[in-house]
């Protein structure tokens, strides 16, 4: 009988502890792909509550779909909090989901790297952004998403520092296949890591 997330990890001697703290985190992958890709847009470089903030606004300001973006002018979007560059990312993947029509049910016929090779391909989304799909929208099981500021202090918080990101992802094969099941914990490893996890460069 293959063992559960919480079985394999509660049985790792690093991230046991945390397992056996925190209980059975789980993945909850968002109701609608689009949103939840706008939204790690605005988590890009800046701090959660800043997204938040900005979230909070564009989502009043406009209907958050492929046809809303389109419809909003820059000013309105950019009154909402959004920088020019942004603007930009967002106008594409609207673009891009109307010109390829896709949905959770489309990508979910994609493997990981497949999924990754898409969403890259639009302006603006980078490898963290298309990961963050992967794990919150999709709700992929094995995604170690290492270009993220928070997985790297968890990181060190856990295993110990003088790992390189290479370094890091093979260390995490350890948690295969359930490395996203590792990343939840890994954001969990000290009280104030969610104030850094959206604090990411786009590479």
């Amino acid at each position: 009988m293959t063992e559960s997330p919480h079985e394999q990890l509660r049985s790792d001697e690093y991230l046991g502890p945390l397992v056996d703290h925190h209980g059975d985190l789980t993945l909850d992958p968002a109701d609608d792909l689009f949103q939840r890709l706008v939204t790690s847009i605005l988590r890009q470089q800046v701090s959660m509550a800043s997204a938040a903030a900005t979230r909070e606004r564009l989502f009043e300001a406009i209907e958050v779909t492929p046809e809303g973006v389109q419809a909003a002018d820059d000013q309105l979007l950019k009154d909402a909090g959004l920088s020019r560059q942004k603007t930009r990312y967002v106008n594409a993947v609207a673009d891009a989901f109307l010109e390829e029509g896709y949905s959770r049910e489309s990508l979910a016929e994609m493997d990981d790297d497949a999924v990754r090779a898409e969403l890259t391909a639009i302006t603006g989304v980078g490898e963290w952004t298309a990961n963050m799909q992967l794990l919150f929208s999709l709700g992929r099981p094995d995604v170690f998403p290492v270009g993220d500021l928070g997985i790297r202090k968890g990181f060190e918080t856990v295993v110990g520092e003088g790992y390189d990101r290479a370094e890091m992802a093979t260390f995490a094969q350890r948690w295969a296949p359930y490395r996203s099941y590792a990343s939840l914990y890994l954001w969990r490893a000290e009280e104030d890591i969610a104030d850094g996890v959206a604090e990411v460069v786009e590479e």
